[in-house]
C-alpha cells in the first residue's frame, strides 16, 4: 500500500519521555502533533498514540468513537491500560521506546486497518442503497406482474360452460403471476364450437404477451370464418399463427391445439403443433391418445399442419394438458411420466378429481383455483401446469 505521510497525535503528559516517544515516530511517513488531552486534536489527524497515564478513565471510550487508538504504557500492569482495554482498545505496546521499530509498524497497520474498515462501511452503505433500490423496483415488477396475471385471466373464459350440451371446463395455474399457457373455447352457431389450447415456450411476461395475440387473432379468424369446411380451420388456423409468430421475431414459439365440435354429426375435427402431451380421449371404457403430429408453431417457416377428424360418441371426455403437469409426476423417464398421467386420467370423472390425484403426487399443487390470485403464496411451481376437460354431449346448457 502507498502510504502518504500522515499526522499522529501523541498524548502524553509534557516532559522528555514524550519528546522522546514523538521523536521516536517520526520518520518519512509520519509527523507528529504532541497533545496533554484529546480535546483539541488537529484536523487530518489519522491515529491518536496515547500513554495509559495521560488519559482519565472515563475517556477511554470517547476514543474508541473517534479515531484508531494505540496505547502505549511503562507497565502490563497498569491499571489505566486495563481500563483502555476494556472499553476496546486492544492495540497497545508496552514500554514504547524499546521497540520502536514495532510501534512504528502497528501504527501504519492500525491507519490502513482503519482505511479498509471505512471503505468496508462505505460499500455497506451503497449495499444498503442498493438493495433498498432493487427491492423498490422488485416490488414494482411484482404488482406489474400481478395486474398483468389479473388481465389474464379475465382473459380466459368463463367455467365451467356448456356449449351445445358439451361441458367445457379447465384448471389454469401458472408458475408465478403470468402464464405462457392460454386457452379459449367458444360457440360459433349451433352446430359447431370451436376451442384451442396454447402453451407458448417459457412462461413470463414475454410468453404472455404471446397469449394476448392468440386471443386476438383466434377471435378475429372465427369470426370471419363463414362456417364452411370445419376441417380446414384448425390447420389454417395453425399455419396462420405460424405465420404471425415469424413474423413477430420474438423468439417465441408454442405448441397449440386446435379443434371444432361438430354438435349434429358428433365429429371432433382438429390440428395439432408439436403437443405434449397428447390430448386424451376417454369414451365408451377405454382411454386413447389422439392420433396426429404436427410441427410447432413459430419455429419454422411454410409448416403445413394436418387436418384431422374423429368421431365423438355420445358420452365422451377430452383430456388436454400442458407440459407442466409431467414435472408434478413421478418417474424418471418421459414414458413414464405419461404412463402415469393417462393413468390418473383414467380414474378420474371430474377435472377436480384429477386435480386432486395430481396434488397427491406433487406437495406444490395446494387445493385451490386461480380465484385465488392462482395460490401466489405458494411456493413456485416448476412450470405452467392447466388442464382442460371437454365432454359431453348430453349436458344442460
Amino acid at each position: 500500500m502507498d502510504h502518504a505521510k500522515q499526522l499522529i497525535a501523541v498524548i502524553d503528559e509534557p516532559g522528555p519521555e514524550r519528546d522522546a516517544l514523538a521523536e521516536a515516530i517520526t520518520c518519512d511517513g509520519m509527523w507528529v502533533f504532541a497533545a496533554e488531552n484529546i480535546d483539541h486534536l488537529p484536523s487530518g489527524t489519522a491515529l491518536i498514540v496515547a500513554h495509559a497515564r495521560a488519559v482519565p478513565r472515563q475517556q477511554w471510550s470517547q476514543l474508541t468513537h473517534r479515531l484508531p487508538t494505540l496505547v502505549v504504557s511503562d507497565s502490563r500492569q497498569d491499571a489505566d491500560l486495563i481500563k483502555a482495554i476494556d472499553v476496546g482498545l486492544v492495540d497497545y505496546i508496552v514500554h514504547p521506546l524499546r521497540h520502536t521499530e514495532l510501534l512504528r509498524r502497528m501504527i501504519r497497520k492500525a491507519i490502513e486497518l482503519h482505511a479498509l474498515a471505512q471503505e468496508r462501511d462505505r460499500d455497506r452503505e451503497r449495499l444498503a442503497e442498493l438493495n433498498e433500490s432493487l427491492e423498490t423496483h422488485l416490488a414494482l415488477l411484482r404488482m406489474d406482474q400481478q395486474s398483468g396475471g389479473h388481465i389474464q385471466r379475465r382473459l380466459l373464459p368463463a367455467h365451467p360452460k356448456v356449449i351445445n350440451g358439451v361441458y367445457y371446463d379447465y384448471w389454469f395455474a401458472p408458475s408465478l403471476y403470468l402464464s405462457g399457457d392460454f386457452l379459449d373455447y367458444q360457440l360459433y352457431n349451433d352446430r359447431f364450437s370451436a376451442f384451442y389450447f396454447a402453451d407458448v415456450s417459457g412462461h413470463g411476461a414475454s410468453s404472455a404477451f404471446v397469449t394476448v395475440l392468440l386471443k386476438y387473432l383466434c377471435n378475429r379468424w372465427l369470426s370471419e370464418w363463414d362456417g364452411q369446411a370445419p376441417e380446414r380451420l384448425p390447420p389454417d388456423w395453425l399455419a396462420a399463427m405460424n405465420r404471425e409468430l415469424q413474423d413477430t421475431n420474438i423468439g417465441k414459439h408454442a405448441t397449440l391445439f386446435v379443434g371444432v365440435i361438430d354438435h349434429e354429426a358428433h365429429t371432433l375435427h382438429y390440428s395439432l403443433g408439436a403437443q405434449l402431451p397428447m390430448p386424451l380421449l376417454a369414451a365408451d371404457g377405454k382411454l386413447e391418445r389422439l392420433t396426429g403430429e404436427g410441427m410447432p408453431v413459430g419455429l419454422f417457416p411454410d409448416v403445413e399442419y394436418p387436418a384431422l377428424s374423429c368421431a365423438l360418441p355420445a358420452n365422451f371426455r377430452l383430456w388436454l394438458c400442458s407440459d407442466g403437469v409431467l414435472e408434478c409426476l413421478p418417474g424418471k423417464t418421459l414414458d413414464t411420466r405419461l404412463t402415469e398421467l393417462e393413468q390418473l386420467v383414467s380414474e378420474s370423472v371430474t377435472l377436480e378429481q384429477l386435480r386432486d390425484r395430481l396434488a397427491k403426487t406433487n406437495s406444490l399443487l395446494i387445493e385451490g383455483d386461480e380465484g385465488d390470485e392462482a395460490n401466489q403464496d405458494r411456493d413456485a411451481l416448476p412450470d405452467d401446469l392447466t388442464i382442460m376437460m371437454v365432454s359431453g354431449f348430453g349436458h344442460a346448457d
